[in-house]
């Protein structure tokens, strides 16, 4: 018997051994720049070529605005359909968003399926998903996405009776409110199931604040090397492929700085441009573990053909999270493929740093720059711990960074930098006019009930 997962992704999962031909569309509106469009379908390409199909043409129209009926002209459709049946084209995949209704028409008049840009990300999403909270999450999306598209009735039983990226998202049913109902009840309850979840991964993230480890999340562009990086720095094994949205479900990891102060180091879902504002709220619980870091890595790709454009999006996604308030640290990967670029880029970003995360070069510098960065995010406190207590001293090395100890009589008087949350827990120890104990366990609970899920060692 199949899962609910299963059922949503019925014929929505690509069949690996069929290649589809697929025909890009783009509508250039005005202000968009040529290469800017090329840029996007290229991209595009990439997705397509990820979901397990082939680019066999594409198509680009220059319009003031959008038609209402199929995205591009009537005679653009025409020309459309000639060259589909030329190339004997399985699929139309439009770099746009289209309207449900927008997709209903062109998919009517066409003969084919029609897609946009969203359904393709949502559907390598769905192959990538592995863990119960990342299906949970994928689930919720498609579902929401194929909603409003029931109305699509008899016309998509031509989707049903071939597998691949052009089967998607139909119902093909005249018992169309039946399914509205039974989608809406699956919506509630996946919404219930991944507020639960992030309650109980919360509760365990609230134990981690209290260890008094900083938290350092690693973002940036789909496929700009941040696994990569997270097992260069922890040889912690992590899945790493070549392609886009390999990474889905975050993994954290404790590393330790050139200092000896460990830090909790997160990976998180690759952004790219445009993402599906469906995706980041099904995915509000995983992406959130951005907004709550004390740090952000933007780990950057020197090698792509838009590097500034990459920037530029993530930071967008950053702002959509409510996580553009949290500080960075650039860091453009792949410096080994290509140093000018890298170079280049390092120079007018100031601050930053180029590594290579695939062989390590650059990852010295790299950590002792996230070192000095979290230092200086940190406070110094001034202890006086009694000679006994030697597990306190070990608690102050373990968590924090000790700038200085004195010997008394009976006691070590200490200085060091803390987290907020080692110095409450270390409050009975901690002298001078430093914030109250209270005020920090606060503020270290209002910030930690927040915090997203995500998977741990």
């Amino acid at each position: 018997m199949s899962t609910p997962y299963e059922e949503a992704l019925a014929g929505t999962l690509i069949d690996r051994t069929i290649r589809e031909k697929i025909v890009l569309v783009a509508v250039a509106l005005p202000g968009d720049d040529e290469e800017m469009v090329e840029a996007s379908l290229d991209e595009l390409a990439l997705l397509v070529d990820t979901a397990g199909a082939d680019e066999v043409a594409r198509v680009i129209q220059k319009r003031d605005a959008p038609d209402h009926t199929w995205y591009i002209g009537k005679g653009k459709v025409d020309e459309l359909k000639e060259l589909c049946l030329a190339l004997d084209v399985d699929t139309v995949v439009f770099d746009n968003e289209l309207a449900p209704s927008q997709q209903y028409n062109l998919e009517k008049l066409l003969g084919r399926t029609a897609l946009d840009r969203t359904a393709v990300i949502l559907d390598i999403f769905g192959q990538n998903a592995h863990t119960m909270e990342g299906k949970a999450q994928v689930e919720l999306a498609l579902l929401r996405y194929r909603l409003p598209r029931l109305r699509r009735g008899k016309n998509a039983k031509m989707s049903q009776q071939r597998g691949g990226v052009g089967a998607r998202f139909g119902g093909g049913e005249t018992k169309m409110e039946v399914d509205r109902r039974r989608i809406m009840r699956r919506i509630n309850k996946l919404e219930k199931d991944l507020s639960a979840l992030a309650e109980t991964r919360a509760l365990q993230r609230q134990g981690r604040r209290r260890s008094g480890l900083a938290s350092v999340a690693i973002v940036g562009y789909t496929n700009a090397g941040k696994s990569t990086l997270l097992n260069q720095l922890t040889q912690s094994g992590v899945l790493t492929e070549d392609r886009l949205f390999a990474t889905l479900d975050p993994t954290t990891r404790r590393l330790a700085l050139p200092g000896g102060e460990p830090v909790l180091l997160t990976d998180t879902v690759g952004f790219i441009s445009r993402l599906p504002h469906g995706l980041v709220e099904s995915f509000k619980g995983t992406l959130e573990v951005a907004a709550l870091a004390d740090y952000l890595v933007h780990v950057v790709d020197v090698t792509a053909p838009d590097p500034e454009g990459q920037i530029a999006a993530v930071h967008e996604v950053l702002r959509e999270i409510e996580a553009s308030a949290v500080p960075e640290l650039l860091v453009f990967n792949k410096a080994d493929a290509d140093p000018i670029a890298a170079k280049e880029l390092v120079e007018s970003h100031p601050g930053s740093v180029a590594l290579s995360a695939r062989t390590g070069e650059g990852a010295d510098v790299f950590l002792r720059t996230i070192g000095d960065r979290l230092r200086s995010l940190s406070v110094v406190y001034e202890l006086v711990v009694p000679y006994d207590r030697g597990d306190v001293l070990a608690s102050i090395h373990r968590e924090g960074e000790v700038v200085s100890v004195g010997d008394g009589e009976t006691e070590w008087t200490i200085r060091a930098r803390l987290s907020d949350a080692s110095a409450g827990r270390l409050d009975e120890f901690v002298v001078g006019d430093d914030a109250p104990a209270d005020d920090r366990a606060s503020a270290d609970t209002d910030r930690s009930d927040a915090e997203p899920s995500e998977e741990t060692l």
